[in-house]
């Protein structure tokens, strides 16, 4: 049994560590994609405080489709190039944004989402799935989860 939790206090570079560190306990030796995707996103949602949704989006031909999550029902296909997610894949880079109202072309899954952080996972220089953070705090993110969250992104790469 696995129990994974956190001190909400606690500073961002242990926060995201013990993230790190759990997601390789959970997801080492697991060839199954959707099983570690799944635990990886209950494993956010306990972890990463303030968050209403965590989870991921696949690349699925030339689109990204919901993966699994924890949160409220979500936008089940986004185009790329088109709102956090789609900028993501478009660019190829981490999307930061400390209010989502304020993001062109931000598509609202959940009214109550503010801020949101968006960081692709590459294989072979190719996007194949997005980590998407949302939460109702605006500014919530800052370049400390951003680094933590593609520390994530990088284990993934060969596990998901």
């Amino acid at each position: 049994m696995y129990d994974f939790s956190s001190d909400p206090n606690q500073p961002k570079a242990e926060l995201y560590s013990d993230l790190l560190s759990a997601a390789k306990a959970l997801t080492e030796g697991e060839p199954d994609t959707i099983a570690n995707m799944a635990n990886i996103a209950a494993l956010m949602y306990q972890i990463v405080p303030n968050l209403n949704w965590a989870g991921f989006y696949r690349m699925v031909q030339d689109e990204l489709v919901l993966g699994p999550f924890c949160g409220k029902p979500a936008c089940i296909r986004i185009p790329v190039g088109r709102g956090v997610c789609g900028a993501a894949v478009g660019t190829g880079q981490s999307q930061l944004v400390p209010d989502v109202h304020a993001f062109p072309g931000h598509i609202a899954c959940d009214a109550e989402s503010r801020a949101e952080l968006v960081v692709p996972i590459m294989r072979d220089g190719k996007v194949i799935a997005v980590i998407d953070l949302d939460s109702p705090l605006p500014n919530r993110f800052d370049q400390e989860d951003q680094k933590g969250i593609e520390a994530l992104a990088e284990i993934l790469s060969a596990r998901v």
